[in-house]
This record gives structure tokens, sequence and C-alpha cells, in this order.
């Protein structure tokens, strides 16, 4: 299987013309709930592939709630599933626990629910709100719990939890509904049967319930696929429960990121696989730090080699944990990197125009020149540009590794602003035109850079280089630039241009750095297609 036709993500246990159904990990939205936030597992399917683009969601569950997803894939799926789950005759079956007694062997709950603040709540009288039943069965007791399988004969949102925290069992982890602390919420959607939409025949979809390991792990289980990509962000800060740490998996090791990296218990840091683990100090003021206290060290294990490889994507990168305070990749780009590595940047979005045979690739601030390797087994011709002869060099090593022949692509050493405008000179045009430039930066030539007040400056320096119709990527990981607030940038340099934006998508950081309300987003990158 090539790199451009990769396996399917894990996530996903069935596919066919009609139907796409997926076992949704806990801690992941069905959908983005709102504009910028972090995609949805709906919403990164529905883009990831040119087929997925007609995806539908015709029912949902919740964010803490794992399991069996149905998505159609064409009108006539839409419609019978619709159908199906609107008449009752498609029936569901989840699997949870509660630490509460449970006296009774079986019960069903029938109350109408109505929605007050972050919870639901059952109306006490009249017709208000929407009826909701839940037919409960016992179906073990073991180490102090009850396990138990739930009928939703209606499809109301928290239908179930409500309905067993209002019989005093709230399920355990269910914090909202007043149920006892835990790793993940205990609640599965196990099985799923319905009729096909295009035979008519009964189908039945079923996954097995884990509760036993972090909701964190399960979350990036469901997505990333260990033989195709060996480097991820393994805990993400307050996201995932653990605030003021970050944990990255790279490859054979970990790297732990934290104020005091050395202060957690050594067993929370051992991922499956792991021969050694790595810590080194965060602070958002990174130039604060001296180099040799920014640089990682060695907590537990084996010490990794002066450099190794890891694989994104099936594509391969030489990393290093001796290089100070980056170790030559930036694992937040990743799904970006693919979208140029397959040319698919979202449904209806191409990254290169049909009959462009050798496109132009201009990579600013390429650092180790990841996106230059992905554009060029992409099939294109790419020039990279950095301020650092020894990350270019480390770029040519990527390219080597990836059989790509350095020879045939353009390394440019020097100042991005200053061959901006060099290059437009000459002048060269490029089809497609990467800037992901640092929060800060200074140089000599052009001085100090920061990128919530002098991005439009760059786009402007950029779009004179960039083809009619050709693909601008802009990004940035300033934490304190809304996206409002950068899109209206990147928009207002386009405009005085007297240059169009013809399509336009916006991308949040992937679903490994997943964003919530103690830990906000930061990343924000913007694919344009400019006239």
């Amino acid at each position: 299987m090539s790199r451009l036709d990769p396996p399917l993500p894990p996530c996903v246990i069935h596919e066919d013309d009609h139907l796409l159904v997926v076992d949704k990990p806990p801690g992941w939205n069905t959908h983005a709930p709102a504009p910028h936030a972090g995609e949805g597992i709906y919403d990164w399917l529905r883009h990831r592939e040119p087929r997925w683009a007609p995806l539908a969601i015709v029912h949902r569950l919740d964010k803490e709630t794992s399991g069996i997803l149905v998505f159609g894939k064409t009108p006539t799926a839409n419609r019978s599933l619709t159908e199906q789950f609107a008449r009752r005759q498609a029936h569901k079956r989840y699997v949870c626990a509660t630490d509460r007694p449970v006296s009774r062997e079986a019960f069903v709950v029938r109350n109408r629910l109505e929605r007050v603040g972050d919870r639901y709540t059952a109306v006490r009288s009249g017709d208000l709100g929407d009826l909701a039943e839940t037919r409960f069965r016992v179906v073990r007791r073991e180490g102090g719990l009850t396990w138990l399988e739930a009928e939703p004969v209606t499809g109301r949102t928290h239908q179930i939890r409500v309905h067993a925290s209002g019989e005093g069992l709230p399920l355990l982890g269910d914090v909202l509904y007043g149920g006892t602390p835990s790793a993940r919420l205990h609640l599965h959607a196990a099985r799923l049967q319905l009729r096909h939409p295009e035979t008519g025949a009964e189908v039945t979809f079923e996954a097995e319930a884990e509760f036993q390991s972090p909701a964190s792990r399960q979350l990036r289980e469901g997505f990333i696929d260990p033989v195709e990509t060996t480097a991820h962000r393994a805990v993400h800060g307050a996201s995932d429960a653990s605030p003021g740490r970050y944990v990255e998996r790279l490859g054979d090791w970990a790297l732990v990121l934290a104020e005091d990296p050395s202060g957690f218990p050594v067993s929370d840091l051992l991922l499956p696989g792991v021969k050694g683990v790595y810590g080194k100090r965060w602070t958002r003021q990174v130039c604060a730090l001296a180099a040799e206290e920014a640089s990682p060290r060695l907590l537990t294990g084996e010490e990794a080699p002066e450099r190794f490889e890891i694989v994104e994507n099936g594509v391969r990168f030489e990393l290093s944990l001796r290089e100070g305070y980056s170790y030559g990749l930036f694992l937040d780009q990743r799904d970006n990197r693919r979208r140029l590595l397959r040319g698919h940047v979202a449904e209806g979005f191409a990254v290169h125009r049909e009959g462009d045979v050798h496109p132009e690739v201009l990579n600013c601030f390429a650092y180790t020149c990841a996106f230059s390797v992905c554009a060029a087994l992409g099939g294109a011709r790419t020039t990279s540009l950095d301020l650092s002869r020894k990350y270019l060099d480390w770029g040519r090593r990527n390219f080597v590794l990836n059989g790509l022949d350095p020879a045939g692509h353009d390394f440019i050493y020097g100042d991005v602003f200053d061959w901006l405008k060099r290059l437009a000179k000459k002048p060269r045009r490029f089809s497609f035109v990467v800037l992901d430039p640092p929060t800060f930066s200074r140089s000599r030539e052009h001085g100090d850079f920061r990128a919530e007040s002098d991005y439009a400056e760059l786009v402007g320096l950029a779009l004179p280089l960039l083809a009619p119709d050709g693909v601008l990527l802009a990004s940035t990981n300033a934490a304190r630039l809304r996206p409002e607030d950068f899109i209206d940038n990147v928009r207002g340099a386009v405009q005085r241009s007297g240059r169009q934006v013809v399509q336009e998508r916006f991308q949040p950081q992937p679903p490994d750095f997943p964003m919530s309300r103690e830990e906000p987003g930061y990343l924000k990158t913007l694919w344009m297609r400019v006239s």
C-alpha cells in the first residue's frame, strides 16, 4: 500500500458503498461544537478522503461516550437511516456501569427531558420537554460495580445518563450527573442493529467496550495507525486530565514536557513499547531558557541514539533528542502534512489543479523540511527556505530517508523576508506556498517578527510568488491570536494585494491535541486558493 493510499483509520470497522461505521473513542465529539473548535470525528473523516465527502450524521454519541456510530454515504442511505432512527426501527444496546447498589434486575425509565445549562433533567409535570424511554437490565456484578445493558427506545441527548442518575444509579465517571469520578465515563454503545439501506437485509455492528486503559490512549488508538504513524502527542495537558503536562510519543521513546518533568511517577509515563522516557522543561517563554535548560534529559529507561527515525503517515523522518529545544518535527502539523502529501485538503478542495503535472512548492521557515518532503513525495518540486544551514542539512537527510534525491530540489539558506523579496524580482512563481513561521523570531536583516502583529505583512510578501489559482497554507501557533483575527489578517492581506480568495478551509489542531475550556486551542491553519 502506497503513502498516497493509506489504510483505513483504526476506528473504522465497516465501509461499503452506502455506510461508514466507526467505533468512536471516548473524548471525541461527534461533530465540531463550534466553527473554530477541534474537529469532531465526523468532520475529521468527512474531509479526510474524497469518497467520504458525502458523509451525513444520522445519530450522535456524547463526547465522553464510546462505541458504534454509523454515517450515511449516499442519499439512499441517509433517507433509510433517518427513517429507521425516527421510527425506532434501529436497535441500540449500550454497556454501562455504576458503583451504587442496584436492587432490581430489570427496570424501565420513561419521562420527559429538558435542558438546563450543561445538563438535562427530567420534567416534573406537564407536557414540556422531549419524551424519553430507556430499558435497563443487570448483566453482572463484580468488583463493587454493577454492569448494565441499556436500551434507549428513544434517542435523546444524555438520555441514559439522566435516567440512570434519576434512579439513584449515576454512571461511574459521570460527574456531571453525580457519578463517582473515574478515568472515563463508563458508557459504551456496544451494538447497533438496522436494515441495510440498499438490500434491506438486517445487519448488526458490534464493538467491545474498553474501560481499563486511559481515555486519552483510547482516543489516539482510534485514529492513529501504529504502523503508519509512530509519533504523536500522547497526553495533552488539561484536555487529558493532566494540567501542565504534555507527553509526546516519538517512536521507541517518550518525551515529557512540564515545568518539572521529573515530578511525575515513572509508572505514569511508560507507554506500551517505550524504551526510554525523556523530560524537558516546558514554558511559554522558550527564549527565557538557556540551551542546557531547554534540552531533554533522560528520566528512565534506555538512552536514545543521537539520531533515530519515526514514521508519520508512512513518511520517514529523522529526530534527535540532543538538539536543544526542538527535536526535528512539529507533531501538531501532522494532518496538514498528510493533506499536502495526498493532495487533498477537504471536500472539493484539491491541493493542485488538474493538469499541474510538475507543481512548484515554496516552503518558508522550512526547519527540517517536513512539508517539503511530503510535497516532493506527492510529485512536486520543492524550494525550502530557512535561516539555519543545520536544519536544511537535516532536511536533506529527510529527503534521502524517503528515497528522494535532494539534488532535484532547492534548499535556500537565509532570511525569509529578504528572500521573498529577492525571489519576487526574478520572478519565481509557485503553485503552493507554505507559511508556518515561529510565533516570534529575530533576524539581523528584518528585525523582530511577531505573529500577532506581523502575519499580514508576511502574507503580503509571499503573495507575489503565488501563481494564479495557487494555494497558500498560512499557519500559526500564536495562542494569543484569536482564530477570527488570524483569518481577518490573512484575508485582508489577500484583498490588499488585489487578489481574491477562491477556496478557503480553516483547520484547527489535530485530535491528539484536543481542545477544551481548560486547554484552549492554539494552532490555526488557513488553506486558501487565491486567484
